[in-house]
């Protein structure tokens, strides 16, 4: 039986979060952020937080993706 965390480390699933987590971090960062890096007034403080944007989108892929898989596989669930 595969914990949630084993799956969540799987080499497809981490593949499919991190493509996720470049498009839609970078949407985000862009809508988020754009007008400050653009503009030359970018400091440490945005790239830090510009580079933690890409965090969310990764960990809601993630977490759907271990859903579904776990979904398919019921015998797998041990939380």
């Amino acid at each position: 039986m595969e914990t949630w965390l084993q799956t969540a480390c799987r080499p497809g699933v981490i593949k499919r979060s991190a493509k996720v987590a470049v498009v839609v971090g970078t949407a985000l960062v862009l809508i988020n952020q754009g007008s400050v890096i653009f503009s030359g007034a970018a400091n440490l403080d945005t790239f830090i937080r510009s580079a933690l944007t890409y965090l969310v989108p990764f960990a809601v892929s993630t977490h759907g993706t271990v859903s579904a898989l776990r979904e398919q596989n019921p015998s797998d669930t041990n939380s």
